[in-house]
């Protein structure tokens, strides 16, 4: 099977729908399948072409095996909204148009979270006569409501028209969480093209090591308990909650605040942190996806924070997944979701309300003083850790391609050849 993929996030980008876009077509590679990935110039999230490319109309790669097809797009970085949506309207041009010379797929997937690049993948299988599967990872534009980049106007309710007619000229959907499901299932989306495949985590990279000695005492983190937050600092994640709490625990010289990652609300983070003269909070820009491992080793608590807003009661954070892999006890704060169910069913780590800077405080406080907890957590992390393998996931997800290709092989026929 010839497999088309359109994403505007992969690596050497380090965000979720990068990561989970190349672990999965990693694997449908390995288990015989041709997979074509066409994408843009790396430059999430701040809108900069990372060194080695060059935002050109055209460039082949292969990574893994996989077949990448890079064009050229506007370019913003992960903040402001006009910018933004001309930066995705630019890649689904430029994308399906690339889409319409490579050789014939036998299905086409595209990606969310914006969806723009879905109706760029459903153009080209429309006019190649392919299937068309649409990979949803965030129920946008709903999430844009919720994170106040935009309020409820015309233009959000023709994207809602638009979000919903993607969701049914779809051959097959696939969403990342149960909720998803039970979102588009009561909105008149057939259930039986909806498949659910959660994120995981790669267990052959992630995995418990000692804490990197070399690389804690480069970020001056050596002696300390560090609370850490690796990913995008974006509007969703209301982290100015987690400055708060940084500076409600200030007097403890063993707590240490690192934030790791690029976004939106990255400056304004600095800043406030910077206003406050707080010196038990560090900012560091992205790391190349390689060394994720080294530095999940140097903290003791994984942070998910996620704003107090109803439609992330849906989501599981990827970051869980990471943790659990990797033996770091989640500190999970936001709304009562699949997520928090997880890390609490796993026993993986502690739950707490959105945006309460004094709970988060005194569980950090609390966690810090108790290291026999913290390995507790951590061992029940790591054991539930092969329940979210990506190989599982991957396979799933592949068997809903497969399904859909004309004529293609049966899924049991994918899983023994794999297995070979």
């Amino acid at each position: 099977m010839h497999l088309l993929f359109l994403t505007d996030n992969f690596p050497p980008e380090t965000n979720a729908p990068a990561t989970r876009g190349h672990e999965h077509a990693r694997r449908w590679v390995q288990a015989g399948h041709r997979v074509t990935v066409i994408t843009c110039a790396p430059n999430f999230p701040e809108g900069k072409v990372h060194a080695g490319y060059q935002n050109r109309w055209h460039q082949r790669e292969v990574i893994d095996g996989i077949e990448v097809v890079r064009v050229k797009s506007f370019i913003a970085a992960n903040k402001g909204f006009a910018a933004r949506i001309l930066d995705y309207v630019s890649f689904m041009v430029t994308g399906s148009t690339a889409g319409l010379f490579v050789d014939r797929p036998d299905v086409v997937l595209a990606t969310s979270p914006q969806f723009f690049c879905a109706v760029g993948g459903w153009a080209v299988a429309k006019l190649r006569r392919r299937p068309f599967v649409f990979e949803v990872r965030d129920l946008w534009p709903e999430s844009i409501k919720a994170v106040g980049a935009m309020r409820q106007s015309l233009l959000i309710e023709a994207l809602e028209k638009l979000e919903l007619f993607l969701y049914r000229q779809a051959n097959g959907v696939v969403v990342a969480t149960e909720a998803f499901r039970d979102n588009l299932r009561s909105r008149g989306i057939d259930p039986r093209k909806i498949t659910v495949v959660r994120n995981g985590v790669d267990l052959t990279r992630y995995a418990p090591r000692e804490r990197d000695a070399e690389l804690a005492k480069e970020l001056g983190l050596t002696g300390k308990f560090v609370v850490g937050y690796l990913g995008t600092h974006g509007m969703a994640h209301a982290l100015h909650r987690v400055v708060e709490a940084a500076e409600l625990v200030r007097a403890d010289p063993r707590i240490h605040f690192l934030f790791v990652g690029g976004g939106a609300e990255r400056d304004s983070l600095v800043e406030l942190a910077r206003s406050k003269g707080l010196t038990n909070v560090s900012f560091h820009a992205s790391f190349p996806k390689e060394t994720m491992p080294r530095l999940w080793s140097v903290c003791d608590l994984g942070l998910v924070h996620l704003k107090d807003q109803d439609v992330f009661r849906t989501v599981i954070p990827s970051k869980i997944f990471e943790c659990f892999g990797m033996g770091v006890p989640v500190l999970y704060a936001g709304p009562e979701s699949e997520g928090s169910q997880i890390v609490r069913e796993a026993r993986g780590g502690v739950t707490l309300p959105a945006e309460n800077p004094q709970e988060l405080a005194e569980a950090v406080r609390s966690l810090a003083a108790d290291p026999e907890r913290v390995r507790e957590l951590a061992t029940s992390a790591r054991a539930a850790a092969p329940r979210y393998d990506r190989e599982r996931n991957a396979l799933a997800m592949l068997d809903t391609l497969v399904r859909l290709a004309p004529e293609g092989p049966t899924p049991a026929s994918v899983r023994e050849r794999t297995a070979e």
